[in-house]
């Protein structure tokens, strides 16, 4: 090599030492940056300079030292798990909000539940049995009926907000959902541009891992590392990404709870709307799942307190709507056999709309005690004995009110599984956030250290040009002065 050559080897250590100081500001400049993975710079030493010939004769000095990459301390292993944690969290954590939300509706146990409703009305028809025919205990009657039908078609149109409300909030989701795919789909091209270029990417990375973790919370998917750097993002097995393009989804089905005619809520391709997209979790795959139609379609058809399969919301209105039939069935044939005050029988107590859910088509049908049958068919005028049979519907087997508790006492172990696995999957969640922390996190002392061992070796480069500098000053322009 020649003493110019060592000029070369001193400034690539300069160079060297300089980018090493230039990256650990950049980390500890980012040591509270969300999502910003620690770099270090990959070094090696140049050879010596192959020569032939005489020249070749004796050992050579090497070149000094290269920079090859500015590595990126991310783990791909951790970025899918962590990917996979925020899946299953985001669908629990959706599924427990929206049981949670029917629970409030419910307002049981308590003195604006149903169920005290139901106690309300079945001791009015006590009262009315104890003093048949009297204006006064038939008008609390009304009253009370008429609330508790107030009352279960409310509950019915809770549901029916908060299904309009999710479904609003999955719209928003699948909009969110495309965003982060097309910002994907631009950081694939930025980044292999860089890389192609021999530049770095690690912050436009970062910034794409962030995205992909976005996704997976929305709507699951895995993420396969492509050889040019760009990532290819599936979902279901089809790609919402590939290189520089991104698919957008549509949330396609029924607009309303009562439409049962349309296909219930689910995700499709924009651009092949009659394929639905896979999902293995995410807020979306959660919404979608309670907002799924009843068992029975929400008509009522099931019995008041039968577990369907349906999504969340919608049966619980279905036991609205069960309950509202339940309700003027039983008190509806206690009724019909009874005799009003004016000799009057076969009329009912409540009516049933069906041009509406039964829920919301409940209605009382008397207006004052005439109309109602208080006593049996034949009997005097102070007998009170089908008005006090109406009373005890609430305590009989099979009852209205005993079918509603079960309902109530299964609605709350849901919503107790869903929160404890809500919990469950957001501790995983945590762990693997964590974990990758724990191995991509900027750390203030080793990047203090990192800054010295850079500053020193930059000083002794400095140093090594410095003699070099002086011994070429005295070889070029002291050579031949030797006695002047």
């Amino acid at each position: 090599m020649s003493t110019f050559g060592a000029l070369n080897t001193a400034y690539r250590g300069l160079s060297a030492a300089r980018q090493a100081m230039d990256l650990a500001g950049q980390n500890i400049d980012n040591v509270g940056t969300d999502g910003y993975t620690r770099q270090r710079t990959d070094q090696s030493a140049l050879g010596p300079v192959a020569q032939e010939g005489l020249a070749a004769t004796g050992p050579r000095v090497g070149q000094g030292v290269s920079v090859d990459r500015i590595e990126r301390l991310g783990n791909a292993l951790l970025d899918a798990s962590v990917r996979g944690a925020a899946s299953s969290a985001g669908y629990a954590a959706q599924r427990s909000a929206a049981y949670q939300r029917i629970e409030a509706t419910l307002q049981e146990p308590g003195s604006n539940g149903v169920a005290a409703q139901l106690q309300s009305f079945w001791a009015a028809w006590h009262d009315v049995a104890n003093q048949p025919g009297e204006a006064a205990p038939a008008a609390a009657l009304l009253q009370s009926a008429s609330q508790l039908a107030a009352k279960i078609a409310g509950g019915y149109a809770a549901l029916s907000d908060q299904w309009s409300a999710t479904r609003s909030d999955a719209q928003g989701m699948v909009g969110t959902l495309n965003s982060a795919a097309r910002q994907v789909a631009a950081l694939n091209k930025s980044i292999r541009s860089a890389l192609a270029a021999g530049g770095s990417a690690n912050e436009l990375t970062d910034a794409r891992i962030r995205l992909t973790q976005t996704i997976a919370s929305l709507a699951g998917g895995t993420v396969r590392d492509e050889p040019d750097g760009t990532a290819t993002v599936y979902l279901g097995g089809n790609a919402l990404v590939s290189g520089d393009s991104a698919r957008a989804v549509e949330l396609a089905g029924s607009a309303t709870m009562a439409d049962t005619a349309s296909p219930a809520p689910g995700l499709v391709w924009a651009d092949r709307p009659n394929v639905a997209v896979g999902l293995d979790g995410g807020t979306i795959a959660g919404a979608l799942s309670v907002l799924a139609p009843a068992g029975g379609q929400g008509s009522g058809v099931q019995p008041a307190g039968a577990q369907g399969t349906g999504g969340a919301i919608a049966e619980a209105a279905a036991q609205y709507n069960a309950l509202a039939t339940a309700v003027a069935t039983a008190v509806n044939a206690v009724h019909a056999a009874g005799q009003t005050t004016s000799g009057a029988t076969g009329l009912p107590f409540f009516a049933l709309n069906s041009g509406v859910p039964a829920a919301q088509g409940l209605s009382v049908v008397p207006k004052d005690a005439s109309g109602i049958a208080a006593r049996a068919a034949g009997a005097g005028t102070l007998d009170g004995s089908t008005a006090d049979a109406i009373a005890q519907l609430g305590v009989r087997p099979a009852s209205p009110d005993s079918q509603w508790a079960a309902f109530v006492s299964a609605t709350g172990s849901a919503s107790k599984t869903a929160q404890q696995q809500e919990s469950l999957t957001d501790g995983a969640a945590a762990n693997a956030k964590q974990a990758q922390a724990s191995g991509a996190s900027v750390s203030l002392d080793e990047e203090n250290t990192n800054l010295l061992a850079a500053q020193h070796a930059y000083q002794a480069a400095a140093r090594v040009m410095n003699a070099i500098d002086q011994a070429l000053e005295t070889l070029i322009n002291h050579t031949g002065t030797v006695g002047l």
